[in-house]
């Protein structure tokens, strides 16, 4: 098959949506599918057109994450009409989105549409608090809707599915969780001396560390990992913990602000952003992963954590416990209060219970490799060829 992936973000980009894209698009290369990627281009102002990633230059966004916005280009057209595709896999609802579905009405060919993000879980960036309700309900219109008139529809987990029937949807929807590349999240001995070395830098070696890496953002929630992790500093005064936070992102100040207020500044590290490829190693700065969003629609960060063999101490949320069996496979708390305890009692585990844990978390992290996320995809895709003709 010859295939087109519209999106509005990739690699260098670290979010999940980029991640998924760059996957899926390396998977079908690798199977021998003809794969491009149309997206945009935070690197020139030109139409650029280099090993099958075709970029669109755009407008930046710097309130959100600073993401170059783009979209249809007549450019890019040309060079897509030539490559005579076969099937359009839209990735974003907007700027990209809207070209790769307008190209695929053009060409008559089907488009699959994933839908990966709950907006209703962003409304603030764009109204500070006013009128929620009403931007919130707009949302769930405009969702239903772009998932009605794709050809085929895809959803990364059965906690976006249920909301999406919650939003109104009637169609037949495909839940295929996102694949992931295990293998750069495995530990690698050549690391050990920059881990070695950034550890004793930073006051991190020796002590017992709880590491966070993703998006340092309002709706990770990490302000509750911040306000748990302080009520067990407070209750364990030779607790020798330390709370690295790995990423980027528009709530770093505040979460440092809230450090100081709550007189733990001295024990939680913000490493700040790190470039793609170096991230599988910096969840192996600590021995536990921790998080406390809700808004994940799957969660790759929780897998990529698994993959490291990092125990995993999440909030509760319906859409983990397919990932997460409590006690088995990984631990959920259930409020700030509850952190510390389960920080407690994960400490207590002996070897041997770390190390079933840990089996238990490889043997889930399978269903979610690259390998079956591609299978798939394929599947869908042929689908929606067939009921094209």
């Amino acid at each position: 098959m010859r295939i087109a992936i519209f999106t509005d973000t990739f690699v260098p980009d670290t979010n999940g949506v980029a991640v998924s894209s760059y996957n899926l698009f390396k998977a079908l290369n690798d199977r021998g599918h003809y794969c491009v990627v149309v997206t945009s281009n935070p690197f020139s102002k030109e139409v650029t057109f280099i090993d099958n990633v075709l970029r669109i230059p755009g407008i930046e966004m710097k309130k959100l994450y600073g993401y170059n916005f783009a979209g249809p280009n007549r450019k890019a057209h040309k060079i897509l009409k030539k490559l005579k595709i076969d099937i359009v896999h839209v990735q974003n609802e907007a700027g990209m989105g809207i070209f790769g579905k307008s190209f695929a009405r053009q060409q008559k060919i089907p488009y699959v549409y994933t839908y990966h993000t709950m907006y209703e879980d962003y409304t603030y960036y764009a109204t500070k608090g006013r009128m929620e309700t009403f931007a919130k309900a707009i949302i769930r219109r405009f969702s239903r809707w772009q998932a009605e008139i794709a050809d085929e529809f895809i959803v990364p987990s059965d906690k976006t599915k249920v909301s999406l029937r919650e939003y109104g949807v009637q169609r037949y929807i495909n839940v295929i969780p996102s694949g992931v590349d295990f293998s750069k999240f495995m530990y690698n001995p050549e690391d050990k001396p920059f881990l070695d070395e950034y550890k004793k830098e930073h006051g991190l070696d020796g002590t017992f560390n709880l590491v966070y890496v993703g998006r340092v953002a309002k709706e990770k929630s990490i302000d509750v990992v911040i306000r748990g992790y302080a009520l067990y500093v407070k209750k364990n005064l030779n607790h020798n913990t330390r709370l690295i936070i790995v990423g980027g992102g528009p709530a770093i100040p505040e979460l440092e602000e809230l450090a100081e207020k709550l007189q733990i500044a001295p024990f939680v590290h913000f490493v700040g952003k790190v470039l793609p490829a170096d991230i599988g190693k910096y969840y192996h700065l600590g021995e536990v992963f921790v998080s406390a969003s809700i808004s994940e629609t799957q969660g790759l960060t929780f897998m990529e954590a698994m993959a490291a063999e990092r125990l995993l101490l999440c909030r509760f949320d319906e859409g983990l416990v397919g990932v997460i069996r409590d006690g088995e496979s990984g631990f959920f708390f259930r409020s700030e209060e509850d952190f510390g305890e389960m920080v407690k009692k994960i400490r207590s585990l002996s070897t041997k219970e770390i190390r079933n844990i840990l089996d238990e978390a490889n043997n889930i992290v399978d269903y979610y490799s690259n390998d079956r996320f591609v299978e798939r995809c394929e599947h869908v895709y042929l689908r929606a060829l067939r009921n094209s003709w």
